[in-house]
Order: C-alpha cells, then sequence, then structure tokens
C-alpha cells in the first residue's frame, strides 16, 4: 500500500494505530504521509527525467519543475509542499491541520503524483 492509500485510510478514520479520536496525532501523521507521497513522486520524476535533480533541495526542484511541466502542476506541487511543511511542523500554539485542508492536500498530491508518473 503507497503512502497516498496510508493517509486516506487516517482521513476515513479505519486506521488500527491512529484515529481521528485522538487529538493532535492523526492530523500531523496524515500530513507526514502526504508530503512523503510528494517527495516521493518528485524524486522518482527527476530520476526519470533530470537524473542529479533529485538530490537538490525540495525549494531548488520544484522552482525546476516549471521547466519541465506546465505551470499549473508546478504551482500545485510548490503549495501543497509549502502547506505540509507547515502542517508537520509541530507547535503548541499552533493547530493541527483541520480534516478539509488534509482532505484537499491529498488530493492536490494525488494529482501531481499523477501527472508526475511514468505514462504507462
Amino acid at each position: 500500500m503507497d503512502l497516498l492509500d496510508q493517509a486516506d485510510l487516517l482521513l476515513r478514520g479505519r486506521s488500527d494505530t491512529l484515529k481521528p479520536g485522538v487529538p493532535g496525532l492523526w492530523p500531523r501523521a496524515a500530513a507526514f504521509l502526504i508530503r512523503l507521497a510528494l517527495e516521493e513522486a518528485l524524486t522518482g520524476f527527476w530520476k526519470r527525467s533530470a537524473p542529479g535533480v533529485e538530490t537538490c533541495t525540495m525549494r531548488a526542484q520544484l522552482l525546476c519543475l516549471m521547466a519541465y511541466t506546465d505551470v499549473d502542476t508546478a504551482r500545485i506541487a510548490a503549495g501543497a509542499w509549502g502547506a505540509l511543511c507547515a502542517a508537520c511542523h509541530y507547535h503548541s500554539y499552533e493547530l493541527a491541520p483541520t480534516f478539509t485542508e488534509l482532505r484537499t492536500l491529498h488530493r492536490e498530491v494525488t494529482t501531481v503524483a499523477t501527472k508526475l508518473s511514468p505514462p504507462v
């Protein structure tokens, strides 16, 4: 099962280990899974399209993405990664990401990962 499927299980409340009833745990766990899925999709894309770029910082990879894909895909990827980074950094004075925010990010990362995957 891939990372986006695991995040989807958390969002649906079907995980055996982290249930939505446990405050603060499942939203951040889902955010980490979604962010890892985005990073994994980008790594695979760079290995196929421009080997070596996957070793650059994520900021550099996202900037380079505009030259290799359409602007909308690059914009969605950069926006999702920024939002997921903010969601993954825990601060006691900030609320965890909401279900709606996470579902939107999940949908965006699924779209980006699909566009960056190799043609079948």
